[in-house]
């Protein structure tokens, strides 16, 4: 087990860690969550032996291996990518040299007694080599390799000029093949595109090591993770479920909580009035005293405030002509690389467009071309009759003036928009109070995305072309974009690398390959199924066979399980109001009694409602 133990840590005035304890088994997969600045990335460094703790400790079998992975490394090496990852077998590699430097003694013809002891050491050293399985090591990095997004000839280059990205997948490759115990993972997708991302996500599923998972990437949190840990007001607290199911719980308990602290609230209203009324009588000194010192002694329950409600209010869009966008025939190449060819697409009013390759594949090329940014090459790219379009890039330090204020940055881009009106949006991207006058510069990156993602939504533009919007921004940041996105009325194309957001977003596929664009229609899991069936076009046959041949049988098994599904929710209904009832009766008997008999039965209620619950989850799938 690795052990957490009144772990405590302070910067300056802000408590990070207070008294936090957790103990986490070595095959226990985690995605560990917070709100900002509550020591996410501070626990995985203190876990991993790089943060100064002010007290606590942390212990594990010292036999286990624990790999770490930071938000960013700085990645120093002259070898190629290959040898690079390889390199983490430096046992292998340290004895296979000494090999060579012996044999190369031995061959000069050396006194007997010195070759006795050579030969002694060649061969430990054979006998070593022996055990290290060369094969399986080699084919690994290249499986990793391969899964990361390197080919053969990437493979094969200098690992010294690759891009901040790209560095950051062979550090992940050599974690990796350190086939430690239990990984740390700070933010590990970062800089992973789309099929990256989803190789990375079985490796985890398929893994038998265990994890904490930091991960801004709702997709990870629902499907890598069996449990979640939240760290909230320097305590950490698990759930045994995977996203989803820790939603549903927060819900819950908030709920219980809120009518736990109403019924405190009202018990320290009325000691305080009876300590008010009879404060100055001398017989009634000794109850005054008593209920001072009860309440002296009473455990407020905190509540955290709630994150700020999303509230949009969308003008009409400008209705622009049914061809919002036409790309006809265009090529493009950097020098002798050519990146694609013959891209032709068309896009329709009303359609939410995501653009979707591999990285290096030209989607940032692409974009730039139909902003223009870029010249065109090859071909043309026209936009329709009555388009009005906004963009928004993924380097927003490069449009945005530093010396802004929030207010003021849109305010400039948007001066026909009533200002209270832009501080209602700023508001619901979570820039209330004085907040609005912070200056650009003082920023965080997921702040200046907010900011520019408010400017773009208030100019009034019919056709967005979004790149990369999602970057920096935490799972509630998200979830306020994919909110507003979702109500706009408008047509847009996006570029995007979070799959959770893409599928709840997006109304059509249009992938880019070296051989032109391909749009599908539908949502993003339609098409991965889509491009799954036609890579194994005999499979995929013989599946369809076996529907055809099994429908009947699969109509009476839904049935059946329908029949099911309705007797569950009669359950749950019924759960659900004695719950509703139980609450409200452990808040009016709070500290009679009554209390303790009734905690119990709402104790018991939750445990049988959750079962039913899960039932219903199973069911549901099946379906």
């Amino acid at each position: 087990m690795l052990i957490l133990n009144n772990l405590n840590l302070r910067f300056g005035d802000q408590i990070i860690f207070d008294d936090l304890e957790a103990a986490i088994a070595y095959d226990e997969k985690i995605g560990l969550l917070g709100r900002n600045g509550t020591g996410k990335s501070t626990l995985l460094r203190a876990i991993a032996g790089k943060q100064h703790l002010d007290s606590g400790s942390i212990s594990f079998d010292k036999k286990k291996k624990l790999g770490y992975l930071p938000q960013e490394v700085v990645l120093k090496s002259s070898q190629n990518v290959y040898d690079e990852a390889f390199s983490v077998f430096d046992e292998f590699l340290k004895l296979s040299g000494e090999q060579q430097e012996l044999e190369q003694k031995l061959a000069q013809g050396l006194e007997a007694n010195h070759a006795a002891e050579l030969s002694d050491r060649y061969i430990k050293v054979l006998s070593e080599i022996d055990q290290f399985d060369l094969a399986y090591a080699q084919a690994e990095t290249q499986r990793i390799l391969k899964g990361l997004g390197f080919n053969a000839q990437t493979m094969e280059q200098p690992v010294e000029t690759l891009s901040v990205g790209w560095q950051m997948r062979v550090v992940l490759a050599k974690l990796l093949l350190q086939n430690a115990d239990f990984y740390l993972f700070d933010e590990p997708t970062n800089h992973l595109d789309l099929q990256t991302k989803e190789w990375f996500l079985q490796f985890l599923k398929d893994a038998s090591f265990g994890y904490l998972l930091v991960t801004h990437d709702r997709h990870f949190l629902e499907r890598a993770c069996q449990k979640i840990m939240e760290l909230e007001r320097g305590k950490a607290r698990r759930y045994n479920g995977n996203f989803s199911f820790y939603v549903k719980q927060k819900e819950d308990e908030r709920e219980r909580l809120l009518a736990a602290k109403t019924q405190q609230d009202k018990e320290i209203a009325r000691k305080e009035a009876v300590i008010e009324r009879f404060r100055y009588k001398a017989t009634k000194r000794g109850m005054v005293k008593s209920m001072e010192k009860q309440l002296d002694k009473m455990e407020l329950i905190e509540i955290e405030p709630p994150l700020p409600t999303v509230n949009f209010a969308f003008g009409p869009v400008k209705r622009s002509g049914k061809v919002v966008l036409k790309i006809d025939h265009v090529s493009h190449a950097f020098g002798n690389k050519k990146l694609f060819s013959n891209a032709s697409a068309e896009i329709i009013r009303g359609q939410k467009v995501a653009l979707i390759a591999p990285n290096g594949m030209g989607k940032t090329t692409l974009f730039n071309l139909i902003t223009g940014k870029l010249s065109l090459q090859h071909g043309s790219i026209e936009f329709g009759h009555n388009v009005e379009p906004a963009y928004f890039e993924q380097e927003q330090a490069r449009v945005l003036k530093p010396n802004n204020t929030v207010l003021q940055e849109v305010l400039d881009a948007c001066p026909k928009v009533p200002e209270a009106k832009i501080r209602s949006f700023l508001g619901s991207f979570l820039f209330s109070g004085d907040e609005v006058e912070k200056k650009i510069h003082q920023l965080s990156g997921g702040e200046r995305n907010r900011v520019a993602m408010v400017k773009i939504l208030l100019q009034d533009a019919n056709f967005l072309l979004l790149d990369e919007p999602t970057n920096h921004l935490d799972l509630y940041a998200k979830e306020v974009l994919l909110q507003a996105l979702q109500q706009y009325q408008g047509t847009m194309i996006l570029v995007s690398h979070d799959h959770d957001f893409i599928q709840k977003v997006a109304t059509a596929i249009m992938e880019l390959t070296p051989s032109g664009l391909h749009l599908y229609d539908g949502d993003y899991e339609s098409f991965l199924f889509y491009k799954k069936m036609m890579a194994q076009p005999a499979q995929a046959d013989e599946n369809n066979k076996k529907i055809i041949a099994t429908k009947e049988t699969a109509k009476k098994e839904n049935q059946d399980i329908s029949k099911q599904l309705r007797q569950l929710e009669h359950q749950i209904e019924k759960l659900e109001q004695k719950h509703e009832k139980l609450v409200h009766k452990v808040a009016d008997n709070y500290g009679t009694a009554e209390y303790q008999k009734f905690s119990e039965q709402l104790q018991k209620v939750q445990a049988e409602l959750e079962q039913a619950m899960q039932e219903w989850d199973k069911l549901a799938e099946q379906i």
